[in-house]
């Protein structure tokens, strides 16, 4: 008979719940669809569900009818992107994490002062294409330690280290100091890229892998925070799994283990992880017992515009 142990914290960060929040809040304000550029946030379950309650997910702007309202992503998006909804007309509410928009503030402002970047992160994913999109050039992509010695800047003189924010912290290290020890000047920010969210899921992991004999990450195979939550298991030796939802999980990944560590990336909701806890109780898991760890206070603010009337107030009670 085992035991479930749950990592804390888990599941939803204060940028993913505030992302939600706006779409659901454009839906009970302006009526069905709203458009939103690129998955709201990398989570199959929630995308689902804001389809269902009227959001149009979109890749391209052209996919967006004039006057229409549209959302960014909580990944954020390039400059390009924000200047063809202006010059549209569109009623744009931004969704973009504060933790990036933070980021690409401080590009913004090292550019100005002539600095050139090595951004570390995944190629393709949609944080690191407005990241980078915020410049016309001079910021450079590496994935990897061996990637740091095929950049190739204008000047060496002026180099800023800037990274996605949902990044393992260990690997994210390896190659800072990979960068560091080519340029020795180069600026690391004042405080990590890395998120507090993706930090304390992490530690949290690091905690809990020694306890247990298998671990399990709810999240969509999309959303890199989830991703790295299994590696970091992985690399502490356990064995770890990651699923969508509770019905890809395997009996045989949890039978005849005596303890079993659950957690969730930032994108997953805490329905999925009560679902997974049924289906291992329906395994023969019987107790649940939470980890000590970090309690998660940070919130953000929601975009001007958002307001609702008491009718509004009232479809989005129904909304929810």
């Amino acid at each position: 008979m085992a035991d479930i142990l749950l990592a804390e914290p888990r599941g939803f960060c204060a940028g993913v719940d505030r992302a939600i929040q706006i779409v659901e809040r454009a839906l009970a304000k302006f009526g069905p669809p709203v458009y939103v550029r690129h998955e709201i946030v990398h989570n199959t379950y929630v995308v689902g569900d804001l389809k269902a309650k009227g959001a149009v997910f979109i890749e391209d702007l052209t996919e967006v009818p004039a006057g229409a309202t549209l959302v960014f992503s909580a990944h954020g998006v390039p400059k390009a992107v924000e200047s063809e909804a202006c010059a549209r007309g569109l009623r744009v509410f931004d969704a973009t994490c504060p933790l990036v928009s933070k980021v690409h503030v401080e590009v913004a402002k090292l550019h100005r002062q002539g600095y050139e970047f090595i951004m570390i992160g995944h190629k393709g994913h949609p944080e690191v294409e407005g990241t980078m999109g915020q410049l016309d050039g001079g910021i450079y992509l590496v994935e990897s330690v061996a990637d740091v010695a095929r950049v190739q800047p204008a000047q060496t003189g002026k180099i800023a280290i800037v990274t996605q924010t949902t990044l393992s912290v260990d690997d994210a290290a390896a190659i800072t100091a990979a960068v560091k020890a080519r340029f020795a000047q180069a600026r690391q920010p004042k405080q990590q890229d890395i998120c507090y969210a993706t930090q304390n899921r992490q530690d949290a992991v690091k905690l809990l892998s020694p306890e247990v004999d298998v671990v399990i990450v709810v999240g969509s195979p999309t959303s890199s925070n989830s991703n790295r939550l299994r590696e970091v298991a992985r690399k502490l030796g356990t064995e770890s799994h990651m699923i969508d939802s509770a019905g890809e999980l395997k009996a045989e990944w949890v039978q005849g283990r005596a303890r079993i560590g659950l957690t969730a990336g930032a994108s997953a909701p805490d329905i999925l992880v009560r679902q997974v806890i049924e289906r291992l109780r329906a395994l023969g898991a019987v107790s649940v017992r939470k980890l000590g760890g970090i309690e998660e206070t940070v919130r953000f603010p929601l975009p001007k515009g958002l307001k609702l009337d008491s009718a509004a107030e009232s479809r989005l009670n129904h909304l929810s």
